[in-house]
């Protein structure tokens, strides 16, 4: 925690910046290893280039900062108090001035961006974004060991679906039972809405699982994630219920050649972009290129979708410990959608696969 602080820091004296305001959780929970849903309420990381950072939160939430392990102040507010005010008492405290300052330019709600203009006036507002995406982009050993966890709870979060797998339950069926088996195993925070689509429903990339009843020749499309010690997991798989038709196999076999091609791809010192065309190219080629109608991946650690954005269009060179979805579709309207998705890592020879469920095509 105190080295991920003193990078950001050190990279505020570089560019002369006197305050770092960060508000997102996801970056809150980098910085400090401290994560709550403030709701409405402010929850900011102050980080100087030259002076210990400050955490602010509701004062329910200090005993949780405690317990986290942060061992800075805490501006702890209740429900009656202004924590703007208390954020300028305690820097004039400290005699810090501020002229230029690095905020979340993409999260700051307008308001709160309205009262930091008040209480600096004449201030210079940066991005911090890029700069906490690259502190982000390279997962420590510690981050990997959390998302193997995670990548663990969905593989079994998988097997319970396939397990109950039935004619006439429906989406919501299998949705409620694997998070009624998980959540008995003491795993409850899903990294999102988990997705259960068949038949006609499985060609909608994200379809809104509802009362359909599995039928005999259906696809059953699954994607589903769990957030493990501040870290997110996030699979795919396809099986048949029924025999599979023709078509129905070769699309299936088609993402799945285009899926290992990716994960082939991704080395260290490889173009991101070749990520994505190594599965695109595949599909193209099987005529279903129209089909496949989003980027092969995204990045992946303590958000859902972390940087970086794995399309045809990245020219970002692979790192060791950068970690992405390889997660090639085809959707076919009237027939039907396959997704195969998998976390992989980089490390020093190419892409370590986190999650382990088969991708053979199952039939039920």
């Amino acid at each position: 925690m105190e080295h991920r602080i003193q990078n950001l820091s050190t990279w505020l004296k570089e560019q002369d910046i006197q305050l770092g305001f960060i508000t997102s959780t996801e970056n809150v929970f980098y910085l400090t290893n401290f994560h709550c849903n403030p709701h409405e309420r402010l929850l900011a990381c102050l980080v100087f280039p030259n002076d210990e950072p400050i955490l602010v939160c509701p004062q329910m939430e200090v005993g949780h900062v405690q317990n986290a392990g942060w061992k800075y102040d805490v501006i702890g507010f209740n429900d009656s108090q202004d924590p703007w005010a208390m954020i300028q008492e305690t820097l004039a405290k400290r005699n810090i001035t501020v002229n230029r300052m690095a905020i979340e330019k993409e999260h700051l709600l307008v308001g709160r961006y309205e009262r930091l203009v008040q209480l600096f006036p004449g201030v210079q507002f940066l991005a911090a974004e890029e700069k906490l995406h690259d502190l982000r982009l390279i997962k420590d050993s510690e981050e990997i060991r959390r998302m193997q966890v995670a990548a663990e709870a969905a593989d079994m979060a998988c097997q319970i679906i396939v397990d109950r797998i039935a004619e006439g339950k429906t989406e919501m069926d299998l949705i409620a039972e694997m998070e009624y088996e998980m959540k008995k195993k003491g795993i409850s925070k899903t990294s999102f809405s988990t997705l259960i689509l068949t038949g006609a429903n499985s060609a909608l990339p994200h379809g809104n699982p509802g009362t359909n009843p599995i039928k005999k020749g259906d696809f059953v499309l699954m994607d589903l994630g769990f957030i493990v010690d501040g870290y997110c997991s996030d699979i795919t798989r396809t099986v048949m219920f029924g025999q599979p038709n023709e078509q129905q196999r070769e699309i299936y076999e088609t993402v799945l050649k285009g899926q290992l091609a990716a994960i082939e791809v991704s080395k260290p010192g490889e173009v991101l972009g070749n990520v994505d065309r190594a599965a695109r190219q595949i599909i193209t080629d099987a005529g279903y290129g129209e089909y496949f109608v989003h980027r092969i991946g995204h990045g992946l650690g303590i958000g859902i979708h972390d940087y970086p954005s794995v399309n045809d269009s990245n020219t970002g060179i692979i790192k060791t410990g950068m970690s992405y979805t390889i997660e090639p579709g085809i959707y076919v309207p009237n027939v039907g959608g396959v997704r195969i998705e998998d976390d992989i890592v980089i490390t020093e020879t190419g892409a370590m696969t986190l999650t382990k469920f088969p991708k053979e095509l199952i039939i039920l």
